[in-house]
Protein backbone atom coordinates (compact mmCIF):
# COMPACT_ATOMS: atom_id res chain seq x y z
CA UNK A 1 0.00 0.00 0.00
CA UNK A 2 1.45 3.39 -0.80
CA UNK A 3 2.22 5.39 2.51
CA UNK A 4 0.42 8.67 2.85
CA UNK A 5 1.30 11.49 5.81
CA UNK A 6 -1.64 12.86 7.22
CA UNK A 7 -0.24 15.98 9.60
CA UNK A 8 -2.30 18.09 12.39
CA UNK A 9 -0.61 21.00 13.74
CA UNK A 10 -1.08 23.05 16.57
CA UNK A 11 -4.59 22.82 18.59
CA UNK A 12 -6.29 20.54 16.24
CA UNK A 13 -5.51 17.60 18.96
CA UNK A 14 -8.50 19.71 20.66
CA UNK A 15 -11.00 18.84 17.81
CA UNK A 16 -14.51 18.46 18.98
CA UNK A 17 -13.98 20.53 22.18
CA UNK A 18 -11.98 23.84 21.06
CA UNK A 19 -14.89 26.08 18.89
CA UNK A 20 -17.46 23.46 18.35
CA UNK A 21 -19.23 26.16 16.40
CA UNK A 22 -15.98 26.60 13.75
CA UNK A 23 -14.67 23.40 14.06
CA UNK A 24 -17.62 20.79 14.41
CA UNK A 25 -18.10 17.88 17.10
CA UNK A 26 -15.54 15.68 15.55
CA UNK A 27 -12.40 14.82 17.39
CA UNK A 28 -8.88 14.57 15.90
CA UNK A 29 -8.78 10.61 16.63
CA UNK A 30 -12.21 10.35 14.56
CA UNK A 31 -10.94 12.66 12.01
CA UNK A 32 -7.75 9.96 11.48
CA UNK A 33 -9.98 6.76 12.09
CA UNK A 34 -12.00 8.56 8.93
CA UNK A 35 -8.79 8.77 7.12
CA UNK A 36 -7.20 5.52 7.57
CA UNK A 37 -10.25 3.86 6.63
CA UNK A 38 -10.66 5.53 3.51
CA UNK A 39 -7.10 5.77 2.66
CA UNK A 40 -6.96 2.02 3.06
CA UNK A 41 -10.12 1.49 0.21
CA UNK A 42 -8.21 4.13 -1.76
CA UNK A 43 -5.02 1.83 -1.72
CA UNK A 44 -3.20 3.92 0.94
CA UNK A 45 -1.39 3.55 4.29
CA UNK A 46 -2.61 6.46 6.10
CA UNK A 47 -0.66 7.98 8.88
CA UNK A 48 -1.92 10.19 11.09
CA UNK A 49 0.20 12.52 13.62
CA UNK A 50 -0.30 16.07 15.82
CA UNK A 51 1.79 17.97 16.98
CA UNK A 52 1.26 21.65 18.53
CA UNK A 53 5.51 22.31 17.75
CA UNK A 54 6.49 23.84 14.74
CA UNK A 55 9.73 21.88 14.48
CA UNK A 56 8.70 18.46 15.34
CA UNK A 57 6.03 18.86 11.96
CA UNK A 58 9.53 20.33 9.81
CA UNK A 59 11.31 17.03 11.16
CA UNK A 60 8.09 14.69 10.27
CA UNK A 61 7.95 16.21 6.58
CA UNK A 62 11.85 15.65 6.26
CA UNK A 63 11.32 11.98 7.23
CA UNK A 64 8.56 11.20 4.87
CA UNK A 65 10.73 12.12 1.62
CA UNK A 66 11.56 8.77 0.14
CA UNK A 67 9.13 7.07 2.40
CA UNK A 68 5.66 8.80 1.95
CA UNK A 69 3.95 9.40 -1.77
CA UNK A 70 2.21 12.25 -0.31
CA UNK A 71 0.91 14.77 2.27
CA UNK A 72 -2.32 15.78 3.60
CA UNK A 73 -1.93 18.69 6.32
CA UNK A 74 -3.64 21.26 8.51
CA UNK A 75 -0.88 23.21 9.75
CA UNK A 76 -3.19 25.10 11.98
CA UNK A 77 -1.86 28.24 12.64
CA UNK A 78 1.33 27.68 11.36
CA UNK A 79 -0.18 28.14 8.18
CA UNK A 80 0.16 31.63 8.19
CA UNK A 81 3.81 32.22 9.98
CA UNK A 82 5.75 29.14 9.23
CA UNK A 83 8.52 29.68 6.57
CA UNK A 84 9.93 26.34 8.07
CA UNK A 85 7.31 24.32 7.29
CA UNK A 86 6.95 25.17 3.77
CA UNK A 87 10.76 25.05 3.07
CA UNK A 88 10.22 21.58 4.17
CA UNK A 89 7.58 20.66 2.18
CA UNK A 90 8.95 22.24 -0.63
CA UNK A 91 12.11 19.62 -0.08
CA UNK A 92 9.15 16.75 0.08
CA UNK A 93 9.24 15.03 -3.88
CA UNK A 94 5.87 13.96 -3.56
CA UNK A 95 2.38 16.10 -3.42
CA UNK A 96 0.77 18.03 -0.87
CA UNK A 97 -2.30 18.68 0.10
CA UNK A 98 -3.56 21.55 2.69
CA UNK A 99 -6.63 21.38 4.60
CA UNK A 100 -8.32 23.61 6.36
CA UNK A 101 -11.71 22.52 8.74
CA UNK A 102 -12.72 26.39 8.69
CA UNK A 103 -13.02 29.09 5.60
CA UNK A 104 -9.80 30.77 6.61
CA UNK A 105 -10.76 33.64 3.98
CA UNK A 106 -13.50 34.26 6.10
CA UNK A 107 -12.02 34.75 8.79
CA UNK A 108 -9.67 37.63 10.96
CA UNK A 109 -7.47 39.03 7.58
CA UNK A 110 -4.52 37.26 9.07
CA UNK A 111 -5.49 34.35 8.16
CA UNK A 112 -5.99 34.42 4.52
CA UNK A 113 -2.55 34.06 3.60
CA UNK A 114 -1.24 30.54 3.67
CA UNK A 115 2.84 30.02 3.22
CA UNK A 116 1.98 26.19 3.05
CA UNK A 117 -0.31 27.34 -0.09
CA UNK A 118 2.35 28.05 -2.45
CA UNK A 119 3.84 24.25 -2.38
CA UNK A 120 0.19 22.73 -2.25
CA UNK A 121 -1.18 21.02 -5.40
CA UNK A 122 -4.75 21.95 -3.71
CA UNK A 123 -6.40 23.85 -0.86
CA UNK A 124 -9.83 22.79 0.54
CA UNK A 125 -10.77 25.31 3.35
CA UNK A 126 -14.10 25.38 4.96
CA UNK A 127 -15.25 21.94 4.32
CA UNK A 128 -15.34 20.57 7.69
CA UNK A 129 -13.90 17.43 8.64
CA UNK A 130 -15.21 16.22 5.07
CA UNK A 131 -12.12 18.01 3.89
CA UNK A 132 -9.65 15.47 4.82
CA UNK A 133 -11.45 12.85 2.39
CA UNK A 134 -11.48 15.20 -0.42
CA UNK A 135 -8.04 15.68 -0.31
CA UNK A 136 -6.99 11.85 0.08
CA UNK A 137 -8.98 11.23 -2.75
CA UNK A 138 -7.24 14.24 -4.97
CA UNK A 139 -3.98 12.73 -3.92
CA UNK A 140 -5.56 9.28 -5.39
CA UNK A 141 -5.72 11.01 -8.32
CA UNK A 142 -2.30 12.89 -8.35
CA UNK A 143 -0.65 9.58 -8.26
CA UNK A 144 -2.25 7.70 -10.55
Amino acid sequence: MTKILLINGPNLNLLGQRQPEIYGSETLDDVVAGCVALGSDLGFDVEGRQSNHEGVIVDWIQEARGVAAGIVINPGALSHTSVAILDALNAFEGPVMEVHISNIHKRERFRHHSYVSGRAEGVIAGLGTEGYGFALRRLKTLLA
